[in-house]
């Protein structure tokens, strides 16, 4: 305990730093939860996809989704939710699995369907990137 403490001394600025870093992960993560709901980890996507039957909505750039997307998803741009909102269909009640690349904007998009009166719309934490990471399957088709 003592080395750990002639550490923090001997390097107040590098302590500091990583005081900060992390200060900011849990402020990102308290951020995230109060505005985008719930995020939905891999297994729990996986869990929804499976029990549930989501409509899966990719909100990248449609030459994004060509390259890869998972199976079953739509494409509908972030910035033209509201426009195409339509192409979601009428059931209103169905789950929404929303995924970007990284997860950062997801939990806006599903802010802006509950809005539009879409009760159930969960972002996918990591977006694309920890889906891949997890081995799971995507498709070009």
């Amino acid at each position: 305990m003592q080395q750990y403490l002639d550490f923090v001394l001997a390097h107040p600025f590098l302590f500091a730093a990583l005081a900060v870093v992390v200060l900011l992960i849990i402020a990102n993560e308290v951020h995230g939860n109060l505005t985008g709901g719930k995020r939905l980890s891999i297994p729990d996507a996986v869990r929804l996809i499976n029990d549930r039957e989501p409509l899966i909505l990719d909100i990248r750039p449609a030459a994004d989704f060509k390259r890869s997307h998972l199976l079953n998803a739509i494409n509908i741009p972030a910035a033209k939710i509201a426009d195409r909102a339509n192409e979601l269909g009428r059931d209103k009640a169905r789950p929404i699995l929303i995924y970007d690349a990284l997860g950062g904007s997801a939990g806006e998009a599903a802010n802006q369907l509950k809005k539009l009166g879409y009760a159930e719309a969960y972002p996918l934490r990591g977006g694309i990137n920890s889906w891949l990471g997890a081995s799971l399957p995507v498709t070009a088709k």
